[in-house]
């Protein structure tokens, strides 16, 4: 038995991508910020190029390995691994989308007195000695969505703490739909549209 990853349709591969788009138009449309663990946020991602690493880069390093069922799964399972080692080197974080620096920054402040008293900020890195802990907002442009990243030795325990007050925290803030939601769904949409009309010209 053979499984030749460079027989996979581009159609196929293209739908985790307008999926993933329009989820992340759908989270821009809330009224209240959604908070995801940054574990969360990278395995969506994974899910959503999964279909063109497939059809991509995996099919064209097929060839060389060959195409039985084994070296298939070996492929797969190596792109799972590197996944997987991105997630353990990564720095604990939350990933909160649909609000701005400005509105997410006094919602850490407020957490972060409530768990350490003394906790002092510079600039946007805010740390709370009594509890071992450092954080840092990083805000990814324009696209109102902020990284709560730990920095500096951390611990798990308070890390822990932490993101369970600012989960609930955030559950209380209103915001307005974003901009970028129409953006992102409006990406989504045409890939799918591609997708469909590829589907349709290749049978």
């Amino acid at each position: 038995m053979r499984i030749a990853l460079t027989e996979v349709p581009l159609w196929i591969a293209l739908l985790p991508v307008a999926a993933y788009l329009v989820a992340v138009g759908c989270l821009h449309l809330r009224r209240r910020p959604v908070a995801l663990s940054g574990h969360v946020d990278v395995a969506l991602l994974t899910l959503g190029i999964a279909g063109m690493v497939i059809a991509g880069p995996l099919a064209l390093l097929q060839p060389g390995a060959g195409t039985s069922v084994w070296t298939t799964a070996v492929l797969l399972l190596g792109f799972a691994v590197v996944v997987a080692g991105a997630l353990l080197a990564a720095r604990p974080r939350m990933v909160i989308y649909n609000v701005g620096l400005d509105q997410l920054r006094p919602v850490v402040a407020s957490v972060a007195a409530g768990l350490d008293p003394t906790a002092r900020w510079a600039g946007e890195t805010a740390a709370l000695p009594a509890r071992g802990l450092q954080v840092h907002l990083d805000e990814r442009g324009p696209a109102r969505t902020v990284s709560v990243i730990a920095a500096g030795r951390t611990s798990a325990e308070a890390w822990a703490e932490f993101s369970r007050r600012l989960r609930r925290a955030i559950r209380t803030v209103r915001v307005r739909p974003s901009p970028w939601a129409w953006t992102f769904l409006g990406a989504g949409v045409a890939v799918a549209s591609a997708s469909a009309w590829l589907a349709l010209t290749t049978r």
